[in-house]
């Protein structure tokens, strides 16, 4: 009983703080917002997804971009009036990828088909965008999450990864591998997507935190699967690809802290197979353990290369920081400057002339510099 009147309370001022934001709509009403939804058979729930959606934001486009479907997913969506396109790369990795190549808008959300997010918090999380963060995390872990899912093995992995990332990125992320999310055009434009499967949320998340994006959350309330849905996640397979995905990304954006790590354990192992070969070379003047003073000398050059490898690594990860940066701004100035275009058709060309110009000219500034 306790439980239940804890989760009605959490519940309602989830709703009253969505309420609250989805009063505030001019200028989402106003704006171009695109709804991603990557769907593989979701029959059961598509309609309902789209056309909330629909009731909630009435100027979006709904995209709806099937995954090789079999249970007629991609005409329910079409029925409903979302845009319908496939992707025949299997996986929502692929599926994003190409969603956020296609289309071009203000604002992005994210969603799962599913039905397990409530469309009445999009118009919130879009306000936040316009206002200018690059990424609106819908998270559930602060609202229903733990009591509507019904799959604990789910729960725990939430809680890993987000300890584990906030930990290794000194950041205080809150949900990290939510489905639900509203994204910038810039963001949307430099992500580069490169996970294949259900790990694309964890690798965006730390994305975002190493290039030092703009990130806010807002609590959503989350609901179960209806009767009839299945979940497409597989627990331990998928389980081990997000936890291959955070391995990756911290070689790649924290290498001198992981080469180091990894060079440390091998040189202190190597050093204390040094150390022994000492003691007896101390008590008897002459080397009995040829091999093991050669293996140790190995590991303890390899710990060192290992260190010197982290070093390199974080230079060229820090330039890479760099580069994200000027690209966005790049983009930022290009999207800016397209802005008056419909004044006339003849300050269109010469606008479009001058951002070309000046585009090139930057571009052509950091080609020089990075030499």
């Amino acid at each position: 009983m306790a439980d239940q009147t804890d989760r009605a309370h959490l519940s309602d001022q989830v709703n009253r703080s969505v309420n609250r934001d989805h009063t505030i709509t001019a200028e989402v009403n106003q704006a171009n917002v695109a709804v991603l939804i990557p769907c593989y058979n979701e029959s059961v729930t598509i309609s309902k997804v789209v056309k909330d959606f629909q009731r909630v934001l009435p100027h979006a486009t709904i995209y709806v971009y099937d995954n090789n479907s079999t249970d007629g997913t991609a005409d329910l969506a079409r029925r409903a009036g979302a845009v319908v396109r496939s992707e025949p790369r299997q996986g929502k990795g692929n599926v994003i990828r190409a969603m956020f190549q296609d289309i071009d808008a203000d604002a992005y959300v994210m969603v799962d088909g599913d039905d397990t997010y409530p469309a009445e918090a999009a118009p919130a999380m879009i306000e936040r965008v316009l206002h200018g963060y690059d990424m609106v995390i819908g998270d559930r872990l602060s609202s229903t999450y733990f009591t509507e899912n019904k799959r604990p093995f789910h729960n725990a992995g939430n809680v890993l990864v987000r300890g584990a990332i906030n930990h290794l990125f000194h950041a205080h992320i809150t949900d990290i591998m939510t489905g639900y999310r509203a994204m910038s055009f810039s963001f949307v434009k430099t992500y580069p997507a490169l996970s294949r499967g259900f790990e694309l949320e964890t690798e965006m998340t730390i994305h975002a935190l190493d290039k030092n994006v703009k990130i806010t959350s807002l609590p959503v309330n989350y609901r179960d699967r209806p009767k009839g849905s299945y979940s497409k996640l597989n627990t331990v397979g998928d389980g081990m690809r997000v936890l291959g995905t955070i391995g990756r990304m911290i070689r790649e954006y924290k290498p001198l802290p992981f080469f180091s790590w990894l060079g440390g354990i091998i040189g202190v192992i190597g050093l204390g197979f040094m150390i022994s070969v000492f003691v007896d070379f101390w008590k008897t003047h002459e080397v009995q353990r040829f091999p093991t003073l050669f293996c140790a000398i190995f590991m303890i050059l390899t710990g060192l290369l290992f260190f010197i490898s982290g070093l390199i690594l974080d230079v060229i990860a820090k330039r890479d920081r760099k580069d994200f940066t000027f690209q966005s701004n790049l983009i930022d100035y290009e999207r800016r400057s397209r802005a008056p275009r419909s004044t006339s058709s003849s300050q269109s060309t010469r606008s479009s002339q001058s951002s070309a110009a000046q585009s090139s000219d930057l571009l052509s500034t950091h080609a020089h510099s990075s030499h």
